[in-house]
């Protein structure tokens, strides 16, 4: 067995002393604060260490932090180790150090009142800045616009706009009142300008269907039904009228006569229907109807019309003498006088002509008990109703 020599236990108390060296140091600054290192060992610019023991509970108070005393904060605490210190000294233990949230209050705590920590963490970059776009801007389109540039203008021209129409409706409501205009005048107006241009655009069956029906339109209220059986080419009025007649309807300007002749069912009657399309306006048309309503100009038999007696047809042999009940009209919408005339087609002479509306009267004349009064009245208002439905239809077309 081996006996250790004095010299072998002077070497392992050697050994102990630098084993626990680096612990009596660590222990030595809360015992005795060792000498400031020199000025050369400090770091300049370094963050102070987190304040341990009553400095983190002092802290904690929403209050102005009081200033540690001399007791509570030592140089050694407030002072950077040496490197060769930081490198040489164990990590302290978990339970000597404080908690992180501690840790980030105490430091808060050194701060003034207001400030702001700037200072960037570790490992951060350069500060990256958004700036959000304007609120000026309409990001609904492609293209940025500002909005009040185009807003302004638009506001602007609408109420322009509207002042200009209100402007226009009032004078023009305002003018028609001062020259007592009304909205029949103005109608009126559009039917006399349509009218004159029909008598050479609208076709010939329009005008004179090559069929007409009756219904009720005979004596005792029979039906009657009549067929064209010749159209007479568009002419003037001095050859179609009386001389008399002619110089009655002169106020009324003609313009153009349009003619047709009808025979009936049982070919026994023939009647002649003519429109005359006069150059007079509402005014002068108006008052040759007066006329011819008071003085009976539709009653004379010296103002009867004129028939047309196409050669080769049915009504070759209706002249004047045939002449048996007729009626005459002036349209109180359009310028036109519309008329029609009746007799027998076999050519015989009717010796008491009667006016159409005498003859429907059911009197012992020849006209009334043949029913040419029907004829004729029945054929002129067929005309007239398709007439008017015609000039109707050219007005919504204007």
């Amino acid at each position: 067995m081996d006996v250790d020599g004095p010299d072998d236990g002077d070497d392992r108390a050697a050994r102990i002393e630098d084993l626990l060296a680096p612990f009596e140091r660590v222990r030595t600054p809360r015992e005795a604060p060792p000498p400031p290192p020199p000025a050369s060992a400090r770091l300049p610019d370094a963050p102070p260490e987190a304040p341990t023991g009553d400095a983190v509970k002092a802290s904690a108070r929403p209050a102005v932090p009081p200033q540690p005393s001399a007791e509570a904060v030592t140089p050694a605490e407030t002072e950077v180790p040496t490197p060769e210190e930081t490198t040489a000294a164990p990590r302290p233990a978990a339970d000597d150090a404080p908690p992180r949230g501690d840790r980030s209050r105490a430091t808060a705590a050194r701060r003034a009142v207001g400030a702001v920590d700037l200072t960037p963490g570790p490992g951060a970059g350069r500060p990256f800045v958004v700036l959000a776009p304007p609120a000026l801007y309409d990001g609904t389109t492609t293209r940025q616009r500002r909005v009040g540039a185009w807003a302004r203008p638009r506001v602007a021209a609408a109420a322009a706009c509207a002042v200009v129409g209100l402007g226009l409706i009032g004078g023009a409501v305002t003018g028609s009142w001062l020259t007592g205009e009304s909205a029949a005048s103005g109608s009126d107006r559009s039917a006399y300008e349509v009218t004159g241009a029909l008598w050479h655009s609208v076709p010939v069956d329009r005008l004179f269907p090559p069929t007409l029906k009756g219904g009720g339109a005979g004596p005792g209220g029979a039906d009657r039904s009549w067929t064209r059986i010749a159209v007479a080419p568009d002419s003037g009025c001095r050859a179609a009228l009386d001389p008399l007649l002619a110089k009655a309807l002169a106020p009324a300007g003609c313009l153009r006569l349009l003619r047709a002749t009808y025979a009936d069912a049982t070919r026994s009657h023939v009647t002649t229907v003519g429109l005359m399309f006069a150059k007079a306006d509402a005014d002068a048309m108006r008052a040759l109807r007066e006329r011819v309503t008071e003085e009976g100009l539709d009653r004379r038999a010296d103002l009867m019309p004129r028939t047309y007696a196409a050669d080769g047809t049915l009504a070759e042999d209706f002249g004047d003498a045939q002449r048996a009940a007729w009626t005459l009209s002036v349209l109180p919408d359009a310028p036109v006088i519309a008329y029609a005339v009746s007799g027998f087609a076999d050519g015989r002479a009717a010796t008491n002509p009667e006016p159409a509306a005498e003859a429907m009267n059911g009197n012992d004349s020849a006209p009334a008990q043949s029913g040419l009064g029907h004829e004729a009245k029945g054929i002129a208002d067929r005309v007239e109703r398709g007439l008017r439905k015609t000039i109707a239809d050219a007005e919504k077309d204007a």
